[in-house]
């Protein structure tokens, strides 16, 4: 007999040989008929694969994580089926689950695939679905793998990879694949699928080796799931951030510049530095203190902090001076530069902690084929800071600054999100510096803050930075995606490699510990963000343009100026349409602006020394005093923009 634990803590006793899709029947039939996927002792299995020891067990359905994962992971094998029986001579490389989907990677050869070739694919996918084919696992001798993959030089190479002994492939109907495992029961679960698109992609990553065809689709167990994710995507291409940005004039692109920096338009600009001055404020009431970093770095920089070891084939090109060996990098992070800073004085725990805050410019050299807009660049800003503090302020420093975060999502509407603990991974030493008790010590640190602070959180193994444990927050937007949002950071390591001292209580040298923070995480990113879950509808107190006032006819443009005076020494935003344009034009140019507030200005409005108000989105205030609106401005500003 064996003991299966299950997530509940209860124990259940089963012969040898049980399965997961056995204890799901054990405890319901209506659960087992919805469970998918399964977790034994911490590795993903299949609901089919015999259980022969004691352990932990999760069952998992289409509505968990580890579901989804497993559903995708089965269709990307129901996609490559379907391709190698639509393409002749397609060569298939690797498949995997993603955060919304899957894709494969193929050689077409002489085949091209576009989006006219969508719908054959899809049907093909949905007639190999309804034969209810079980996917089954097997293991393999690697003359056996090489055998059936002999042509193939893309599963070859995987393969040379692998030892004898620990490879294995998944059948199901007619079709086979390199596979390691964790797949629904039977591909008649999946009901509804859509390729979405088709993308260029490098072997391995590698844009040295060849070009393939990334096929993206996403899979469902109902028709209706499919429906509404695809209203949701129609939704997301309205907010698309390129698109807005373009719309709304805030950023633009240059090939003559480069690919990935962006090029901030006036309105941006403004945007950018309303942000900043919003975290500036909320930084100097919290003890910051603002420094400026060069935007290069001497080499032997990075190699200290670590960075160059981890980062080099990421950083740009060196660059080299007419001095003989001198090299300089375009600096890809702050922190190294901020720990010289603090150590150009010779700090007492009296002085601590310590608080560098920057908007400084990194580099990172992306592959042309990952630049996204402002999501992914190859120059960004980050709204970086860096805290130097003694063992007994850590709690409360680290606390301070979860508050900070806190203070940045209220202001701007990120309400629903949920925190990461972020910790490395035991069995991957070589991915991290730093000896294992100071990582402990940090990540009990992060864990006793989060609790304390009463955050919804998560522990993520082996998504750490390399030199500490952090705190991610997760947020979701308006349209229900995830993203990674600010970041909170506890490191031993750079202080050590950088030999930072204070002088105690006790008059001798100790090691400070290291906090690094980025609220925003960086500025492209984060407007991008705001873009997407805004819809470019910003928060009253960012909008670069609160109110525009719109005149009838010329006749009214000395009383325009005269409102636009009034409402700019109530440090409102706005400015005046003096464009020879009917008021309707105007008006529908203004609602496409995303103006908050339209004044409109005629004879009455002239007359009464009045405005007449409509809102974006065509709710109509009717006519007010000038004052009226000053007031419903402030009041609309104080409702958004938290107190810190």
């Amino acid at each position: 007999m064996i003991h299966i634990t299950l997530p509940d803590g209860s124990v259940k006793t089963f012969e040898e040989n049980v399965t997961p899709m056995d204890v799901a029947k054990s405890i319901s039939e209506g659960f087992a008929r919805n469970v998918i996927s399964a977790n034994f002792n911490n590795t993903t299995i299949e609901t089919t694969t015999p259980l022969t020891t004691d352990g932990s067990l999760v069952l998992y359905t289409w509505r968990d994580a580890a579901g989804k994962t497993a559903f995708w992971h089965s269709s990307a094998h129901v996609l490559a089926q379907a391709i190698e029986e639509l393409y002749d001579g397609a060569k298939l490389t690797i498949g995997p689950a993603i955060e919304n989907g899957f894709y494969y990677d193929v050689d077409f050869g002489e085949h091209t695939v576009s989006e006219k070739d969508f719908k054959a694919i899809e049907t093909k996918m949905l007639e190999i679905a309804r034969g209810k084919h079980d996917f089954k696992m097997r293991s393999a001798t690697k003359a056996e793998a090489l055998a059936l993959y002999k042509g193939n030089e893309f599963k070859t190479e995987l393969i040379e990879n692998l030892e004898d002994g620990t490879i294995t492939f998944c059948d199901h109907s007619t079709f086979t694949d390199l596979c390691r495992g964790g797949h629904i029961p039977n591909t008649g679960i999946i009901k509804a699928v859509k390729v979405l698109s088709v993308a260029g992609a490098y072997w391995r990553g590698d844009e040295n080796k060849q070009q393939l065809t990334r096929v993206y689709g996403i899979s469902f167990p109902k028709q209706k799931e499919l429906t509404e994710y695809l209203e949701m995507l129609e939704e997301a291409k309205k907010r698309d951030h390129r698109k807005l940005g373009k719309e709304l004039e805030l950023f633009t692109f240059s090939q003559k510049v480069g690919q990935g920096l962006p090029l901030w338009l006036p309105k941006g600009a403004a945007l950018r530095e309303r942000l900043e001055n919003f975290l500036k404020a909320a930084q100097k009431k919290a003890g910051y203190e603002m420094v400026v970093t060069p935007h290069i770095g001497q080499k032997e920089l990075y190699v200290t902090s670590g960075h160059y070891a981890k980062y080099g084939e990421d950083s740009f090109q060196p660059i080299h001076t007419p001095k003989e060996d001198e090299e300089f990098l375009l600096k890809p992070m702050n922190c190294p530069h901020h720990c010289e800073i603090y150590k150009s004085s010779q700090w007492s725990y009296k002085d601590l902690p310590k608080r560098f805050a920057e908007f400084g410019t990194v580099y990172r050299y992306e592959q042309s084929g990952e630049l996204h807009g402002l999501t992914r660049v190859r120059g960004f800003t980050q709204d970086d800071a860096h805290l130097f503090c003694t063992p007994d302020q850590l709690d409360e420093e680290f606390k301070n600054v979860i508050d900070l975060v806190l203070y940045v999502f209220g202001s701007l509407g990120f309400e629903n999100f949920t925190a990461q603990v972020s910790v490395r991974d035991p069995e991957n030493p070589d991915k991290y510096i730093g000896d294992v008790e100071n990582w402990e010590k940090a990540e009990q640190a992060i864990i006793n803050a989060a609790n304390d602070k009463g955050l919804d959180y998560v522990i993520e193994t082996g998504e750490a930075a390399f030199y500490g444990p952090k705190l991610d927050f997760m947020v979701k937007d308006a349209l229900g995606r995830r993203w990674q949002l600010g970041t909170i950071q506890v490191d031993y390591n750079l202080p050590e490699r950088f030999e930072l001292t204070y002088k105690g209580s006790d008059n001798e040298l100790h090691r400070p510990i290291m906090i690094h923070r980025a609220p925003f995480g960086s500025m492209e990113r984060f407007v991008a963000l705001l873009l997407e879950h805004t819809g470019g509808n910003f928060p009253l107190w960012l909008m670069p343009t609160q109110a525009i006032i719109l005149s009838i006819s010329e006749k009214y443009e000395k009383y325009s100026e005269k409102v636009l005076n009034l409402l700019e020494n109530d440090e409102i935003r706005a400015l005046v349409d003096h464009r020879n344009e009917t008021i309707g034009k105007k008006i529908r140019e203004a609602e496409m602006q995303k103006h908050p507030y339209m004044i409109i200005i005629g004879e009455q409005e002239e007359q009464e020394r009045k405005i007449t108000v409509r809102k974006h989105g065509g709710e109509d205030l009717g006519m007010i005093s000038i004052e009226d609106f000053s007031e419903i401005v402030k009041e609309e500003i104080s409702k958004t923009l938290k107190t810190f």
